[in-house]
């Protein structure tokens, strides 16, 4: 397995902004990923969610205006059901994620990349 430091962001997100400028600050060497020009797959997602150890719903933004158009909030929707609508609308996915081997954090703050430096 890699050590290597991955960050799945998007350039325009302050969080992301924030956690690239602890990453660049510590030296350490990362891969940035802006999934938005680089889509993620299902199984990536899926990936990421597992490495994180959280309910699929905790990697939702529900308060994006697409989430609450749609009412997903308030819809049963299985686990498979809501990663595919987030590969298919990225503005649902929380961010940054950044991934170090086995383990991955939502940087929210962007100081929760400390855990992985």
């Amino acid at each position: 397995m890699s050590n290597k430091i991955i960050i799945y962001q998007k350039p325009t997100c302050s969080k992301c902004r924030a956690t690239l400028a602890i990453l660049r600050d510590s030296g350490e060497e990362f891969e940035a990923v802006n999934y938005y020009e680089v889509p993620l797959t299902i199984e990536q997602l899926r990936g990421l969610i597992e490495k994180l150890g959280v309910p699929v719903r905790d990697v939702l933004r529900s308060d994006e205006p697409l989430a609450r158009s749609i009412k997903l909030a308030e819809r049963q929707l299985s686990d498979d059901e809501l990663i595919k609508i987030m590969v298919d609308n990225p503005d649902l996915i929380q961010r940054p994620i950044v991934v170090r081997g086995d383990e991955a954090v939502l940087c929210r703050p962007a100081e929760k990349v400390t855990k992985l430096l």
